[in-house]
């Protein structure tokens, strides 16, 4: 159920139109068109719309709150999305990333004002996020991140915080292995095996399976149910690949995780996303083998990170 709020100010008056506008604004509604403003019944901040209302008649003009005739599924999903954060996740995904960067040379007391106020944000956006998905994880995840290298650059005495159940591993143990996955790979597979064969194992084997028993005895497995390397948490099989070798401080490669998530469970939205699936549909539909696939859109991978200023792979 969702609530409507009807106004229209009195002429002139632009410091009570400056007040109400940021009173609105912090209750997290949504425009439905001009002068009506739209919040879900159950948010706390409904309460608020009543405030507004009383502001308005008091400076002579017209208010009125009414529940919102919302039946059908699809009028439901479309009110909802005006309510979308994601794309203001997005900005505040890249506030932290740069906030990561700047760590080591601001000093453990400014690090630490910094991280507090990248949560502070985090949480009054979270609080008007009436249907948080993805996005909101993407944000709490790269949150953890950061506070993990803080932690890490300026805990004195402290072990290394551990990355949740993503170990850090050993590269030289994968190396010259057979790296199996499921059949008629999509972003997410294709992307892994890219990065397995260029950063972690040069003369990586891919074997491609339809059900995890006909996994090969000794093969490491990836993105599957029981792999070695599949989603964990809010994170698709290549970013725990990242996490697992040590390459998350590889921006070009942070650029494309961003992709790949996206692609393959949503949330924040990356403006070269739709751009790559294009190309990699394309490329599916060709019909090819899946190792053939693979090693195509291996290509493919490279040129996009070489264009996001990747360097050479670490071999």
């Amino acid at each position: 159920m969702f609530i409507a709020l009807m106004i229209s100010l009195p002429t002139g008056n632009s410091t009570l139109r400056m007040r109400l506008w940021r009173a609105l604004k912090e209750t997290g509604c949504s425009v439905l068109r001009d002068g009506v403003y739209v919040l879900p019944a159950t948010a706390p901040q409904a309460a608020a719309l009543a405030e507004v209302e009383s502001s308005v008649r008091a400076a002579g003009g017209f208010a009125m709150t009414a529940e919102l005739n919302v039946k059908s599924v699809a009028q439901i999903d479309d009110v909802r999305k005006l309510f979308d954060r994601s794309e203001e996740y997005g900005v505040l995904v890249g506030r932290i990333g740069a906030a990561r960067t700047s760590l080591r040379r601001l000093g453990k007391r400014k690090a630490e004002t910094l991280a507090q106020r990248l949560h502070q944000a985090f949480e009054e956006l979270a609080a008007i996020d009436f249907y948080p998905g993805q996005a909101n994880l993407q944000a709490k995840d790269a949150l953890e991140t950061l506070d993990r290298e803080r932690q890490r650059l300026y805990t004195d005495g402290e072990p290394r915080a551990a990355l949740g159940t993503v170990r850090r591993l050993d590269p030289t143990r994968f190396r010259n292995r057979v790296w199996v996955t499921r059949k008629n790979p999509w972003v997410d597979r294709l992307a892994s095996a890219w990065l397995i064969r260029r950063f972690i194992d040069p003369k990586a084997r891919f074997k491609w399976i339809e059900r995890p028993k006909e996994r090969p005895k000794g093969a490491v497995g990836f993105d599957f149910d029981g792999a070695d390397f599949t989603h964990i948490g809010n994170r698709v099989t290549f970013e725990v690949l990242l996490s697992s070798f040590g390459l998350e401080d590889d921006l070009a490669l942070g650029q494309i995780a961003a992709i790949v998530h996206f692609l393959d469970v949503g949330g924040i939205p990356i403006e070269d996303a739709k751009g790559l699936e294009l190309v990699l549909k394309g490329m599916r539909e060709s019909g090819t083998h899946d190792g053939e696939l693979a090693l195509a859109t291996a290509g493919l991978f490279d040129h996009v990170y070489t264009a996001y200023g990747g360097g050479k792979a670490v071999a």
